[in-house]
């Protein structure tokens, strides 16, 4: 039976390896994600490798409030000179310093603009001299308070030396150094991670980076000789309590590695998505593949049933093919898998100066899961075809070749049960509560497309007729028309592949219309602001005050509003905030209205907040909150009033005067500038530039511009999709080459005789191409509508979250189904040639 099988394998290896494409496909973005994510992780370890060995221990007060992720990092509490003694009266201490050093520091340019970054953070930190882990490369440490060192990277990105006078930026006003040194670290390294760093004198450090003389961000801790650092460690935890951390250097250097393993965690999640993609959709290619293959070799069975062969026999002969199959398919995506890992660890590496990327390594890890997601996915495809092959019943040897297409009343069944409780998932998720939305979501997706996808051949006979009728004015057309409709069951797999990735880019894509949409008109009909001052940055940018006051005095001007913005615990979680130094003036500006409560002003002890953000925390005019800023200790507010969503102010605002304690900068970030009626924006905008030349970080931007700054996350989320998009048509391009292939194969006796009562090659071609096309038009109409139904589901549901209206992306869905034309003419080129060129004579007595 084994040798049977192999030999039938042999015969039709083609066919089968061509189905096994997707799989290659499926095996190389997984094993890609794992290869890249495996070497850069030791890259990054290499590179933090030491990065603090010029301490034990560091003692630290823990951060108030956890970073946001993609925010900057925590601003460090202050540690004063009370702290530092206590840590140096611990038994087994030999020496204990207070250290400053915290994100923030932003050196100018040549040009007046802040220096690109070279991948990593940009610290401020107090200079204490050289060691074992830092070494001056040219010049001294900073002595006077008016110079400053730089490392090697700030240097030679900026083209810096020393004696140049540089402009830096803090959570202050812009200040000018001397660079007195240029530094760099252990083993030649010019950068850890990428990072730039600016060292000042303790005092200064102090004052730009911490807001207060005498404090620390940090101790320093060196261990006597005769002592184990996890003894003093765990003694310093015993003496200061749970307030404080402490750290090995060792520890120090992993927290700053994985914190620098952010992207690389996102292009993992990005490569899986397209494996998910290309599994979920290749299970239908080889289930089709199967399916066809086993009703071409119903004789072969059913002889094989007749000698004597068990069904269990026949499951595991269908099974080994599956298995050799998805085993070889295993075998070149773990292969193209690696190359693709290289290349993006390369690639990543590249953005981050000073990264030098480890030797190639091929985790054991991603061995296993190729071959279990490989194999394990071809077989459980192949399954329900071998148990179809197990049922021929031995009598079957005497019929045609051919198995019509019955009905499937289970898969009838199943598919409804599988398409009901998707659609119950996608209604918990989107209109429930709880923590795993979007987990019950995403699983009310996929049953949603296997549903759609079991049911679809209740109704492709029907669509595709009606579909074929565009073609149907010649006989060419007709024919094809007719052979798309004739097995109904294969038409809707064969759709499937296409209809799955169609659905999935416009569901998101109305989703992200939608959302652009409702920002554009809200910004547009409430935002009074005809200018505004952003930085690239989003809200880590800083506008001078003088500046504002300048700009307050240009003719034409009628109204100035600022705003700064910060990350706060409220209750246990982090939550973005926001503080406007004219809140009334704001308020006018934005258009805000009242929802409940008095929003005229922002009181001391008291909050405003938007509804969505007022809804999600369950709170009501009156109720109390408590906030825990970046500085200073936890305060309790009322919530004063609810304004009506506005997405440029939909977060918690708080009063002016506690934000500029407890902020992390202590300038604003962002400026609306309203203009006098009849004044024009062009006219105003080159002196509002000059007027902001001090705040190098922002640019005078267009209320248009404001809307396309805030949308252009989207549009790079609407890029990714389109790529998985790319992923599904190259599949589906397979499933329909190899569903014609095979198609061609089982009616080879009837296109002999169509060629011999007068079909010209030309027209066989063209027969073959309207199947083709009508079953990628079908599969991208059912993948438009599924798509479209869901997105609109999913708008509806967001409308607390600012999506007030919902948008198709007609233009889009247009693209997509001329782009399923002609994915049908490409797919249809192979077979439709392989048909065109039958030798008639042998092809009308083919058996």
């Amino acid at each position: 039976m084994i040798t049977a099988t192999l030999k039938s394998l042999l015969s039709r290896k083609l066919r089968l390896l061509l189905s096994g494409l997707a799989v290659v496909l499926g095996v190389m973005f997984v094993a890609g994600s794992m290869v890249m994510k495996d070497t850069l992780s030791r890259s990054f370890d290499a590179q933090f490798a030491g990065a603090h060995d010029d301490i034990d221990l560091q003692v630290s007060l823990k951060p108030k409030v956890d970073a946001e992720a993609g925010d900057a990092a925590a601003v460090p509490p202050a540690v004063d000179a009370a702290a530092v003694r206590r840590v140096t009266a611990v038994a087994g201490v030999d020496s204990a310093r207070g250290v400053v050093e915290a994100e923030g520091a932003r050196a100018l340019g040549k040009d007046g603009k802040v220096v690109p970054g070279t991948g990593g953070p940009r610290y401020g930190k107090s200079w204490t001299g050289e060691n074992k882990l830092i070494g001056l490369r040219d010049g001294r440490g900073p002595r006077a308070a008016d110079e400053i060192a730089i490392n090697v990277a700030l240097a030679e990105k900026a083209g810096f030396k020393v004696g140049d006078r540089v402009g830096v930026l803090t959570g202050q006003p812009k200040k000018t150094f001397t660079v007195a040194g240029i530094f760099g670290y252990s083993d030649g390294r010019d950068s850890i991670g990428g990072e730039q760093t600016v060292a000042f004198t303790e005092p200064v450090a102090q004052e730009l980076m911490m807001g207060k003389a005498g404090s620390f961000s940090g101790i320093s801790v060196t261990t006597a000789s005769d002592t184990s650092v996890a003894t003093v460690q765990d003694a310093l935890k015993q003496q200061l309590g749970a307030d404080f951390q402490v750290e090995t250097g060792e520890e120090l250097s992993k927290k700053a590695a994985d914190a620098s393993r952010q992207t690389l965690d996102l292009m993992t999640k990005l490569l899986l998505g397209f494996a998910a993609v290309a599994v979920l959709v290749g299970i239908f290619l080889i289930i089709n593949t199967f399916s066809i293959i086993i009703a071409q070799r119903l004789r072969e069975l059913a002889l094989l049933r007749a000698m004597g062969a068990s069904r269990r026999q026949v499951i595991g002969s269908v099974l080994l093919e599956s298995f050799v199959v998805g085993l070889i398919a295993s075998v070149i995506g773990l292969a193209a898998g690696v190359g693709i890992g290289a290349l993006g660890a390369d690639m990543l590496a590249g953005n981050t100066d000073g990264l030098k990327v480890a030797s190639l390594g091929l985790p054991t890890g991603a061995v296993v899961t190729s071959f279990t997601v490989g194999v394990g996915v071809t077989m459980l495809a192949a399954l329900s075809p071998a148990m179809k092959a197990s049922r021929v019943a031995p009598i079957a040897v005497i019929r045609a070749s051919g198995t019509p297409d019955h009905g499937h009343r289970k898969q009838t069944v199943t598919g409804a049960v599988l398409l009901g409780l998707g659609l119950v998932l996608l209604a918990l998720g989107l209109f429930g509560s709880g923590d795993n939305a979007l987990t019950t979501i995403l699983g009310g997706v996929l049953f949603t497309f296997i549903g759609v996808a079991l049911l679809t051949p209740l109704f492709s006979g029907p669509a595709v007729w009606a579909l074929g009728g565009i073609f149907s004015r010649s006989l060419p057309g007709q024919l094809g028309r007719r052979n798309s409709a004739r097995n109904p069951r294969r038409t809707a797999i064969t759709a499937s592949a296409l209809m799955i990735g169609i659905a999935l880019v416009t569901a998101i894509s109305t989703i992200v219309s939608s959302a652009k949409d409702s920002m554009s008109d809200d910004v547009s009909s409430q935002l009074k602001a005809e200018l505004v001052a952003l930085g690239d940055g989003g809200t880590s940018a800083a506008i001078e005050p003088k500046a504002l006051d300048r700009a307050r005095e240009l003719p034409g001007m009628a109204a100035v509003s600022a705003a700064a913005f910060d990350s706060a615990k409220i209750g246990k979680e982090t939550q973005s905030v926001s503080s406007w130094q004219d809140w009334g003036t704001t308020r006018k500006m934005m258009s805000l209205r009242a929802e409940s409560g008095d929003i005229d002003t922002v009181p001391q002890g008291a909050v405003l907040m938007n509804k969505g953000t007022a809804k999600d925390r369950g709170l009501s005019v009156g109720d109390e909150l408590t906030v825990q800023l970046q500085r200073g200790e936890a305060r309790t507010y009322r919530l004063a009033g609810v304004f009506e969503d506005m997405p440029l102010v939909n977060n918690i605002v708080l009063p002016w005067a506690d934000a500029q304690g407890g902020f992390r900068a202590q300038q604003p970030s962002q400026a609306y500038f309203q203009l006098k009626s009849g004044t024009s924006a062009d006219s105003v905008r080159p002196e509002l530039e000059k007027a902001l030349a001090d705040s190098p970080e922002v640019t005078v931007q267009s209320r248009d511009e404001v809307v396309d700054k805030y949308n252009s996350g989207m549009d790079m989320m609407l890029g990714i999709v389109q790529a998985l998009l790319a992923v599904a048509l190259i599949i589906a391009v397979l499933g329909i080459v190899n569903t014609l292939a095979l198609s061609v194969l089982e009616r080879t006796k009837e296109l002999g005789a169509l060629r011999a009562i007068g079909l010209s090659r030309g027209q066989t071609v063209r027969m073959i191409m309207t199947e083709s096309v009508v079953i990628s038009l079908f599969g991208a109409l059912l993948g438009l509508v599924v798509g479209a139904g869901l997105g609109m589901a999913i708008v509806r549901a967001m409308k607390d979250q600012g999506v007030s209206g919902l948008t198709l992306p007609w233009s889009m869905m247009l693209n997509y189904l001329i782009g399923a034309v002609v994915v049908g003419m490409l797919a249809s080129i192979i077979p439709a040639r392989r048909g065109a060129r039958l030798n008639v004579l042998k092809a009308v007595s083919h058996e």
